[in-house]
């Protein structure tokens, strides 16, 4: 029945992303987005996928930060390998077991690590990005001054500190555990957020935009953030929706928008494909030792 569930969902996560594409696409012709496709330089495409490589690494040894206060200290090569693996289940395997809860069956299974412990530090994982995402969103439209803010504009400036702070207190009393390495871990989630504009910024280079640059960061900002919900595979077709009605709202060339979207989702892809090797031959992990371990 629970396997008969998950097929289910499986099934109208994809047909939602089917749908979500064909509207884009009725809306835009491929061919204006192969247009701008088919003009991309490999080396630009090189150092974005290069970027989004280095995100990733950053956002494993975020996660080994969080493992570590709850008594799981992954070496970083058995950490990594259980990310790209976690990131293989999520986007290629999304009718099995995800790529988060996978993590957490594995390390309960190999290290008899607490499940409850697991979970939170799981899902504080992804909140921490989120929250970074929100911020940086936030920075990018007050940066852009857009005539809208008007006199507001001041006091946005103010609530950013605010909303850290508000988050911190928040964190504290949810995840206390996990409390000591919250400024570590929300200066990780900076990184990875940067490291992954730098790939934006270098899909947008490779494919000749240099005009409009922070308004279509702004349109990448917000479509990760909607492809976290969990109503499509991958997040396909709710990124490129993001990207076409962002596009028209910022006034932006709709082609070229959704052109930097499919060509992030294809370096993700590829990123991601690195962990099937560890699908079929699953990583043995370690751990290390931490200062003041007796053994």
């Amino acid at each position: 029945m629970v396997k008969l569930r998950k097929k289910g969902l499986t099934a109208l996560k994809a047909l939602f992303s089917v749908l979500l594409l064909y509207l884009v696409f009725t809306r835009i012709p491929f061919s204006e987005v192969w247009v701008v496709l088919k003009k991309a330089n490999p080396a630009y495409l090189a150092l974005a996928l290069i970027a989004f490589g280095v995100s990733k690494w950053i956002a494993a040894r975020r996660l080994n930060l969080y493992f570590e206060r709850i008594e799981v200290p992954l070496t970083e090569g058995s950490n990594l390998k259980l990310y790209l693996l976690g990131m293989f289940y999520n986007l290629f395997l999304p009718g099995g077991i995800g790529g988060d809860a996978y993590k957490g069956y594995l390390l309960h299974r190999t290290f008899g690590a607490s499940g409850k412990r697991l979970a939170s530090v799981l899902l504080l994982d992804r909140i921490s990005g989120l929250v970074v995402l929100f911020l940086y969103s936030a920075v990018i439209v007050l940066w852009m001054a857009l005539p809208e803010l008007g006199a507001y504009q001041p006091w946005l400036w103010f609530l950013l500190p605010l909303g850290i702070l508000v988050y911190w207190a928040v964190h504290r009393k949810v995840f206390p555990l996990l409390q000591p390495v919250f400024w570590s871990a929300l200066g990780y989630s900076a990184l990875v957020q940067l490291a992954q504009l730098v790939s934006v910024y270098l899909i947008l280079m490779a494919l000749g935009v240099s005009d409009s640059v922070l308004e279509y960061l702004l349109v990448f900002l917000i479509s990760s953030i909607v492809a976290v919900l969990p109503i499509t595979i991958g997040g396909i077709g709710s990124r490129e929706l993001v990207f076409f009605y962002g596009a028209q709202w910022l006034g932006l060339n709709e082609g070229t928008s959704i052109g930097i979207s499919m060509t992030f989702f294809l370096i993700t892809a590829l990123v991601s494909l690195s962990g099937l090797m560890y699908h079929f031959k699953k990583p043995q992990l370690e751990l290390r030792s931490l200062p003041g371990d007796s053994n």
